[in-house]
């Protein structure tokens, strides 16, 4: 496979993964979201939470449905694209992939449909339970998915033989270094990603009609909700950034752009990395503040790209995606403070909020889609040339690919995604304009 093409697969492969990662943490943040509206309903305010139940629950089915359509291109690819790799790890894939399967199966299977369809069948609690039920499902399904990306950038418990790797301690698989810095940083995405959702609708709604009670309910929540998410991301973002200097090293070094190996490293903040010279152009550093985001090697000197000679990921696009998705973190955590700050002054009504902040929060709608593809960017291209970490690199498991065929169906794929994302645009927008319409009562209940 020659390099273009060889790129040109990990785009596609990334867009794919991009595309179902995007309705998959709306999916899982709502999940819980709608498990928290539904146990409020269950005490005094119970119809003006309902009501924000009923809303929210028609967004979770739509990101349902795509993030579980989009995931089947995602297996496709997986395997078209890189046909040897499950001889490589079929013994810690496959089964990973079984249970997430088997867990989106058993647990939407059993308890969605009765999430959705069932709620004048059946009472207020056991309802609460179905919701609660399927809250855990996607987080069970989520949790296999991320063991095997956490487990591919920091393989733990198993044993390289022959070309593959067989499971020694599925413990040490399934808790392997990178899983609570991965995991972490996915449930706090989903969370701040359904916050500034959230934020973004009612500031929307506002901006047409006066907001009634129940929309200050979630935007209370929302604004609560992504404040806090975005404060425990910074945590976890640094956490993650040590244990990468552990782990992986020639991608702490892309990211700082370290060149040269040495006992002190500057922080740069700014920088236009030129990867022919082997040099920062244009650099803004914060001196001898570098050094606890890299690797030291036994003679106590920070590991520089020098020592990865061949072998080190793309620097622009690893220095960059790094620093896009940290400028994007801190554009929210402004505006979260700030729109928090001034709704607890006006009672939580979005209404009341300047037209001008109004409008600031209906484009930061999905700010949280930026934040999550320019991370998974950061993850996926920042471990190149490794498919795993040490091992596995990315051109000894490509398939033999046409470049053109490879491009054709790479536009088709775009088209795809281009129409459904058109399509839950428009719908989320008919659900903001109209609302929902009320369910029927039958044996008293609503």
């Amino acid at each position: 496979m020659t390099y273009s093409t060889l790129w040109l697969s990990q785009i596609q492969f990334f867009s794919s993964l991009g595309f179902m990662v995007l309705f998959l943490v709306v999916e899982l943040g709502l999940a819980w979201v709608l498990l928290y509206f539904k146990v409020r309903s269950l005490g005094p305010d119970k119809s003006l939470w309902t009501e924000a139940y009923r809303f929210w629950v028609r967004v979770f089915a739509l990101a349902f449905v795509l993030s579980l359509a989009s995931g089947m291109p995602v297996l496709i690819q997986f395997g078209s694209l890189w046909p040897t790799l499950m001889d490589k790890i079929g013994d810690v894939a496959g089964p990973l992939l079984a249970a997430a399967i088997l867990s989106t199966f058993v647990f939407k299977s059993c308890f969605l449909g009765a999430m959705l369809f069932g709620q004048r069948y059946v009472s207020d609690k056991v309802h609460a339970l179905l919701v609660f039920m399927v809250a855990l499902g996607v987080l069970v399904s989520c949790f296999w998915l991320l063991v095997l990306l956490s487990w591919m950038h920091t393989p733990a418990g198993v044993s390289w033989t022959e070309g593959q790797y067989h499971v020694v301690d599925w413990w040490a698989v399934l808790f392997n270094p990178a899983l609570p810095w991965y995991a972490a940083m996915f449930l706090l995405a989903s969370g701040l990603t359904v916050g500034f959702l959230m934020l973004g609708v009612c500031a929307a709604q506002a901006l047409r009609r006066p907001a009634n009670e129940s929309e200050r309910l979630v935007f209370s929540s929302a604004a609560y909700i992504a404040c806090v998410a975005v404060v425990l991301q910074g945590l976890v973002v640094a956490g993650s950034g040590r244990m990468t200097a552990q782990y992986q090293p020639a991608k702490a070094a892309a990211t700082a752009a370290y060149w040269r190996s040495g006992p002190q490293a500057d922080l740069v903040l700014f920088a236009v990395p030129d990867e022919q010279a082997g040099m920062n152009r244009m650099d803004w550093t914060w001196r001898n503040a570098g050094s606890q985001w890299l690797q030291r090697d036994g003679t106590g000197n920070l590991r520089g790209l020098d020592r990865f000679a061949g072998m080190a990921p793309p620097v622009g696009l690893t220095f960059w995606s790094f620093r896009l998705a940290l400028l994007t973190g801190l554009i929210m955590a402004l505006v979260a403070s700030i729109t928090l700050w001034r709704a607890h002054r006006t009672r939580y009504d979005p209404g009341a909020l300047s037209r001008w902040w109004r409008h600031v929060l209906a484009g930061m709608t999905f700010s949280g889609w930026i934040l999550l593809l320019t991370g998974l960017a950061y993850l996926l291209f920042g471990s190149f040339p490794y498919a795993v970490t040490g091992t596995i690199t990315v051109s000894e498991i490509a398939g033999e690919i046409n470049f053109d065929v490879l491009l054709g169906g790479y536009i088709a794929y775009l088209v795809l995604y281009g129409v459904l994302l058109a399509g839950f645009f428009q719908l989320l927008r008919h659900i903001a304009r109209y609302g929902v319409v009320p369910i029927a009562r039958r044996r008293g209940r609503a």
